[in-house]
């Protein structure tokens, strides 16, 4: 992927100051670009409000909106303990499988926080052609990936438990599996569970779908 990076002056100097610090080449926007081994999914803060029935309300986003941070234009803001910079990113090549890694938990100083925000994910048929940029797209016959597991994580932070949800590809089915407990599933229950990590498989051309979601 490209990694564009612009250091950004302390939101505290005044305006002038600032100003001046964006012309010099410190905080020009700079472009890198790198390998990965996942690609990382950062879920919106989940609000804490109830609704009329005081029934707490599950938060719901879907998965191309939290893609969209490849999509080479969103921005994001990076805080160090210095210095704070402004990123984004964008693919350059598909890999053949590809992994998601849903950020539920942040850690502070105290203790360790989940977001348990549901992502609305399609079980088969994402394309991910829009994320690469316009000069490799042409390159790239293959853009549309089928989900082949789904990795949960429920409960609290420091007590919860994990399940695996599996396609079965010879036969189309998903299995839910829980220590040696293995069981089916229907795929669209898939999609209501608090993902946390997701593996994809590419499409090929010579392939059907055989998952019937």
């Amino acid at each position: 992927m490209r990694i564009f990076t612009k250091k950004l002056p302390h939101p505290d100097l005044p305006a002038e100051e600032k100003a001046q610090l964006l012309q010099n080449s410190e905080y020009q926007e700079r472009m890198v670009e790198s390998t990965f081994l996942y690609l990382t999914l950062d879920l919106p803060t989940a609000p804490l409000y109830k609704d009329e029935k005081e029934q707490l309300i599950i938060p719901q986003v879907p998965l191309f909106s939290i893609l969209a941070k490849f999509n080479g234009s969103t921005e994001k803001e990076y805080k160090t303990y210095k210095e704070n910079f402004l990123k984004r990113f964008q693919l350059t090549r598909l890999p053949p499988y590809l992994i998601f890694c849903i950020k539920r938990f942040t850690k502070n100083n105290f203790f360790v926080e989940k977001n348990p925000t549901i992502v609305n994910f399609p079980i088969t048929n994402v394309d991910l052609r829009e994320y690469l940029s316009e000069e490799v797209q042409a390159t790239h016959s293959h853009t549309t990936y089928d989900l082949i597991a789904n990795i949960v994580h429920d409960g609290k932070p420091s007590e919860g438990s994990y399940r695996i949800h599996v396609l079965h590809h010879g036969t189309g089915k998903w299995y839910e599996l829980q220590d040696l407990q293995v069981t089916d599933i229907l795929p669209q229950m898939i999609t209501l569970s608090e993902a946390y990590i997701q593996i994809w498989k590419r499409r090929e051309e010579d392939e059907t779908n055989q998952q019937g979601a």
